[in-house]
């Protein structure tokens, strides 16, 4: 396994979101969570990075504990987050905002590298590298965002609603480079998604959450034969 979590409390304050919640994350795969709005998943994805420390219950990345892990520790180690939203700096360049992202390297020829990788994923973030990120379109500083969090070849990369507020045509491109960046680089990756449908085709398996607790473990394939799938959310 990648990733364990096992019987985790977590929240903000006094506010308990998550209750005992336990998910594995296998190496290599693309795994979904599922559930409505305030279910629990954004508050899971950022316990997971560090950003939330749990109340209770262990975590353990790559055979190793790391509940409490900073959230610079957990880059360090290979987890990286895509957050909801703009989550760049609107007023530097594409490729500033991309050299901040690989802070944790050291070495130019491994930063050069890893620009290479975003740049042929993205090829339109090379032809607007000088551009300011501010000025991409919605689509643009998704891709960005992504390539952000790639920069430092995670592991397992955890992704919050990337989809959401993107047309369509570019929801289902962007779920296609998902499955580019799970297969090129054997990257793990957990993806909360919003768009039920998009989530189960591009995942192998996933977790259904509801007020704060998985009430669902099960394949995707099996999940998209339910007739009452819907029930769940």
């Amino acid at each position: 396994m990648v990733l364990t979590m096992d019987e985790i409390f977590s929240g903000y304050g006094k506010n308990i979101v998550i209750r005992g919640i336990s998910i594995q994350v296998k190496e290599g795969e693309i795994l979904t969570i599922l559930g409505h709005n305030g279910a629990g998943k954004t508050t899971t994805l950022k316990t997971i990075m560090g950003l939330l420390k749990p109340y209770r219950g262990e975590i353990i990345f790559q055979g190793n504990p790391k509940t409490y892990w900073a959230p610079r520790e957990n880059v360090v180690k290979g987890i990286s987050y895509v957050p909801q939203g703009m989550a760049l700096f609107p007023d530097m360049s594409v490729e500033y905002n991309l050299e901040l992202a690989s802070y944790t390297l050291k070495d130019p020829p491994e930063i050069r590298d890893r620009y290479r990788d975003v740049f042929h994923l993205f090829p339109i973030l090379e032809e607007r590298k000088w551009q300011r990120a501010g000025t991409l379109s919605g689509g643009q500083q998704r891709m960005l965002a992504v390539g952000m969090a790639l920069m430092t070849r995670p592991r397992l990369l955890l992704m919050d609603e990337p989809s959401l507020g993107l047309a369509p045509l570019l929801v289902e491109n962007l779920m296609e480079t998902v499955r580019t960046i799970n297969k090129s680089f054997g990257t793990a990756i957990l993806l909360v998604e919003q768009n039920v449908k998009q989530a189960l085709l591009v995942a192998k398996r996933a977790y259904v959450m509801k007020v704060g607790q998985i009430i669902l473990e099960e394949t995707t394939d099996s999940l998209l034969q339910r007739e009452h799938l819907w029930e769940f959310f």
